[in-house]
């Protein structure tokens, strides 16, 4: 998977300054809107928001991937926020939440929405990937590294 296909430079935010889950989600629809003709922040929001209160997509370790469906979505995209001091996110190991990775799709998508689901939980499961991150102090830093990111490759034996 490429994640040039779900993200642009201008859907990233480093070192956002919100203060709570709603105003990260609020943040992340109007990202993801950005450039997209059809979207509006409005429904992305309630999609976002809707899913989150299914059961938080905050994965541990600092890290959420709040996903939602739109049938005005023609396609997946994506939007990345790293933010100067975590917020509470509602994660299973209940800490503080600085990189996020939204994620809106259409109705249609079904396998696809769990395999880009997927490959995103590995990109962030990478700790040191993670923390590379954390360190950058740039959108184009942050777009880099996320568009260089690859799996480990598993060696056989």
């Amino acid at each position: 998977m490429d994640i040039t296909e779900l993200i642009t430079r201008e859907r990233i935010l480093c070192d956002g300054e919100v203060t709570s889950k709603k105003r990260v989600i609020e943040t992340l629809s109007e990202l993801l809107a950005k450039g997209e003709p059809g979207l509006a922040a409005r429904p992305i929001f309630d999609s976002l928001i809707g899913r989150e209160r299914l059961g938080s997509t905050g994965l541990g370790h600092g890290v959420a991937l709040p996903h939602g469906r739109l049938s005005q979505s023609q396609r997946a995209v994506g939007a990345f926020i790293k933010l100067k001091k975590g917020v509470d996110f509602d994660a299973i190991d209940r800490q503080p939440v600085d990189l996020i990775f939204g994620l809106l799709v259409p109705d249609h998508y079904t396998d696809e929405h769990l395999r880009i689901l997927a490959y995103l939980a590995e990109m962030f499961s990478d700790q040191a990937f993670s923390q590379r991150l954390r360190e950058s102090d740039s959108d184009q830093m942050l777009f880099d590294l996320l568009s260089g990111w690859k799996p480990a490759v598993l060696e056989l034996p």
